[in-house]
């Protein structure tokens, strides 16, 4: 455990458990609300028609409750910063543990690059004629900032972040529903007849609904934040599970009414919907409904949310990767000099690091080859989908293991009720999303290979850290009589 570490001697500076459950609910909800809702949820409801947008969506949220209350129950008992990593090193493989953190510091350190792009696109509406490399740089700094003063400022920075876009969807449900009612003006042709009009509700059929469902599950990336913020949470006996009830209920509330809403008063067969570029703030579905609503300010309104959006998921990526590669090097997985920490608590080697690889991920996409970037981006994507599969098998390797050493269920801080249907469910409908990527490129008559080795780089990559270490340091499937099961301290 990476907290273990850090407080053997008593002078050595720790880990700073100063994130409040505000913080962490904020975090989690965050770190799902984003593009995918601002911009993407347009294109979706064009793609699958309203119907099986929704269906789609309330499907995958489905799913991510069920990961969400698998780690609640891990990080809830083992609160520590590697999270999943950590599980999966003591309740999988020491190899597959090993790759999960790997690839989800490699995920996020990525991530902050896509981010630094998305931010000039955002920058160019108001400052058209500023080189954008000046916005991105400030941005990157910004992130750095708030990371490298106190876990605090970044815990403050997200909370805040996280607000201005929950505000946002709020206001646009409410706006949405007086229009519907016609209280608002905008919404004459808004009704159930927009749920009738061509093959709606479900347009596309069954493989639209998968590519939406793959869509969905991007949006939805960024909740399993809340494990990796565990290790610096105040009480996270009782914070971690408050955090994954609230959660799961606010994210479907917030995607099923905004989706809802979108698809009333704009039908699917708008062309403005089945635009999907965050270039171009004027056809966020968002956007539109404001118009509508004769709210004219709503381009530049909600260029200023998606800019917020974009920064919180790169001031998270900053986090949860930094801390991902501290954990890895205070296990031994990573050279030690990323385990040192300031007095503040803060792993700053590791935050140098993660800085240096988003910013050089970044120039790849401004002075080097597009395609290195796009191959970048794809590797990235992949990881967020295996790291959930991992929470899901971690789970239930502790849940069984800890039932087979006697142990009582009534200690665990927070139980999920869903075992052993949950985790199964979960690693079942992940798996066929992910290996489901890009499943329209083996149905042609002539296979892009080049397109299905872009799309799916991200596996081979996994299994090849996995089964390297496995074969390097001889580790073998952690037996349940085996595993340890560190007695828990309130």
């Amino acid at each position: 455990m990476a907290e273990q570490h850090t407080n053997n001697s008593q002078p050595q500076p720790a880990l700073r458990r100063e994130l409040k459950a505000r913080h962490l609910t904020m975090i989690a909800i965050g770190g799902s609300i984003g593009t995918g809702l601002f911009v993407a949820s347009g294109a979706t409801v064009s793609q699958a028609g309203p119907g099986g947008a929704l269906l789609s969506y309330a499907l995958i949220g489905l799913m991510v409750y069920f990961l969400m209350t698998s780690l609640g129950e891990l990080a809830a008992f083992m609160p520590v910063s590697g999270s999943f990593a950590t599980y999966g090193a003591k309740y999988v493989e020491e190899g597959f543990g090993f790759a999960l953190g790997w690839n989800y510091w490699y995920n996020w350190a990525v991530t902050i690059a896509v981010e630094l792009v998305a931010s000039q696109l955002l920058m160019s509406y108001w400052f058209p004629d500023v080189p954008g490399w000046i916005w991105s740089a400030l941005f990157l700094g910004l992130m750095f900032l708030l990371n490298w003063i106190s876990v605090k400022g970044f815990g403050e920075a997200e909370y805040w972040f996280s607000l201005i876009k929950v505000v946002t969807v709020i206001i646009f449900i409410v706006i949405g529903v007086l229009m519907i009612f016609g209280i608002m003006k905008g919404g004459e042709h808004a009704g159930w007849q927009n749920w009738t009009i061509g093959d709606a509700p479900f347009a596309g059929g069954f493989s639209a609904m998968i590519g939406v469902a793959m869509i969905a599950g991007f949006s939805f990336q960024g909740t399993e934040l809340i494990g990796i913020a565990a290790g610096e949470s105040e009480d996270p006996a009782k914070n971690i599970p408050r955090a994954v009830r609230q959660v799961f209920w606010r994210i479907m509330l917030f995607y099923i009414f905004a989706i809802l809403i979108i698809s009333l008063i704009i039908p699917y067969t708008d062309p403005s919907l089945l635009r999907n570029d965050v270039t171009d703030i004027s056809v966020s579905p968002f956007t539109l409904v404001f118009k509508n609503a004769g709210l004219l300010s709503a381009a530049a309104v909600m260029n200023a949310v998606i800019l917020t959006a974009v920064l919180s998921a790169g001031n998270s990526g900053m986090y949860a990767s930094t801390r991902m590669l501290f954990t890895l090097a205070s296990e031994g997985r990573a050279p030690r000099i990323f385990a040192r920490l300031s007095k503040g608590g803060v792993p700053r080697n590791a935050l140098y690091a993660t800085t240096v690889v988003a910013a050089l991920c970044f120039l790849t996409s401004m002075f080097g080859n597009q395609t290195v970037y796009l191959w970048l981006l794809n590797t990235s994507g992949m990881t967020g989908f295996i790291a959930w599969l991992g929470i899901a098998i971690s789970h239930y390797r502790f849940r069984r293991g800890y039932v087979k050493q006697g142990l009582p269920l009534s200690a665990l801080p927070y139980r999920s009720g869903f075992f052993p249907l949950g985790p199964m469910f979960a690693f079942a409908l992940c798996l066929v999303i992910t290996l489901g990527q890009n499943y329209q490129a083996f149905l042609e008559d002539q296979i892009d290979w080049t397109s299905v080795a872009a799309t799916y780089i991200g596996i081979p990559l996994f299994l090849l850290i996995w089964f390297g270490y496995k074969l390097t340091k001889g580790t073998k499937v952690v037996k349940y009589h085996e595993m340890d099961f560190p007695e828990y301290k309130a």
